[in-house]
């Protein structure tokens, strides 16, 4: 699933990152409010997990700006507040969970797995871009009636091309969402797996469904 965390403490931040992504999450952070209320009005996500003291714009803002644009992404709250008031405040302005620091990570996983439970009705559990069929929960994804077998990487870069299908996607977009941010931006490791994923999806006389914009990045879309 596509997580977002916003986070201003590095440690914690890495910490919960590492342990999302080793679940199999696709993870993306942000360090501070306003970036994280940018990428949560604009990007797919199937969970927030949001400090609430946050530099430039808080947590609970955050989550007000969230349910004004009308979106129902799960969020889950972090906050080293831990009184009746400041859960009770979290909650009505639109969290669906609440978790005080020092938290102990299995206890995070575990809500993090409850919400996506609970809002499996919201949240998308398939995408389909074209006959391209992806299945998030079953993690199957079908090309018309051919199945197509991925590793797990692959998976991931292909999930995140088709929550953006349409959308132009840099290499650094694509490292930082489907690699750990320690890759050097010049590998070509995007370059190869785009490849091996493309000759996968893509096979001889099928319209092309992965596309290079050259200079720019990749987009999934149909031909």
């Amino acid at each position: 699933m596509n997580i977002l965390l916003v986070e201003d403490d590095e440690r914690t931040r890495a910490f919960v990152e590492r342990a999302l992504r080793e679940e199999g999450h696709v993870v993306q952070t942000a360090h501070d409010g306003r970036a994280g209320d940018a990428l949560a009005r604009t990007q797919p996500f199937d969970v927030i997990i949001l400090d609430v003291g946050l530099p430039h714009v808080d947590g609970l803002a955050i989550v007000r700006a969230i349910r004004a644009a009308k979106l129902a992404t799960p969020v889950l709250m972090l906050t080293a507040h831990d009184s009746v008031a400041d859960r009770v405040a979290g909650l009505e302005t639109g969290a669906d969970d609440y978790l005080t620091k020092p938290f102990a990570l299995e206890e995070l996983l575990a809500r993090v797995r409850a919400l996506l439970r609970r809002h499996q009705t919201i949240a998308p559990t398939q995408l389909d871009v074209a006959d391209l069929h992806i299945d998030l929960l079953a993690r199957t994804v079908r090309r018309g009636p051919r199945h197509i077998d991925l590793q797990p990487r692959e998976f991931a870069l292909l999930e995140y091309l088709a929550r953006n299908a349409g959308r132009v996607l840099s290499k650094t977009m694509l490292l930082e969402h489907v690699w750990d941010y320690a890759f050097d931006p010049k590998t070509n490791v995007v370059e190869s797996r785009v490849s091996h994923l493309r000759d996968k999806i893509d096979e001889p006389g099928d319209p092309p469904l992965i596309h290079t914009i050259r200079g720019v990045g990749y987009v999934l879309r149909p031909a």
